[in-house]
């Protein structure tokens, strides 16, 4: 049985309809499809991210993750699988009409169906990412990324891929930090 190791450079962990279809859409020629349901995307999508003149990495489309995933829940394990097949996990949150409690405990849920899936995995995740930005102040955005920042060792960008805002400046981050795996 051959299986395939590497899927995509960045896989996108989130739950149902946080953005993660959209932010492929926003940064690469790949058109997932988008809606305002919950679990649009069924299978993952990739898409390549041109970060700078020659230079790329693809990013993966992974269908939402919910509660359970790790056991199997839904189609968990196929799509925790997935993200196994990249080099670096982003993990991303629509923070809009969510109060930072509720971003925070997201994000420690996801992290936890990481962990009880594959430990491993932990390792890659080098990013939160707080979607949907557009939906809420600039206060709350800065007292979001302030707390968020404190409370967790990874980068933390604000974005709203539907607007494509923030979007170019990450990946180009992302794009770098990829290149240091490289050296």
């Amino acid at each position: 049985k051959l299986e395939l190791r590497l899927l995509a450079d960045v896989g996108l962990l989130g739950k149902p309809n946080s953005g993660k279809s959209s932010l492929v859409n926003a940064v690469s020629s790949a058109n997932p499809k988008v809606a305002d349901f919950e679990f649009t995307t069924l299978k993952p999508s990739l898409g390549v991210v041109d970060y700078i003149t020659d230079k790329s990495f693809v990013i993966s489309d992974i269908p939402g993750l919910i509660t359970g995933a790790s056991k199997g829940v839904g189609l968990g394990f196929q799509f925790l699988k997935h993200l196994s097949r990249t080099r670096v996990i982003l993990q991303i949150i629509d923070v809009g009409d969510k109060e930072i409690q509720e971003i925070e405990k997201e994000s420690k849920e996801l992290i936890k169906e990481l962990k009880e899936f594959d430990s491993n995995l932990i390792r890659k995740v080098k990013w939160l990412v707080l979607n949907k930005i557009d939906l809420i102040s600039k206060e709350e955005q800065k007292k979001i990324k302030d707390h968020m920042t404190k409370s967790q060792d990874l980068n933390v960008d604000l974005i709203s891929a539907k607007q494509r805002l923030g979007t170019e400046n990450l990946m180009k981050k992302i794009g770098f930090e990829l290149e240091k795996f490289d050296e």
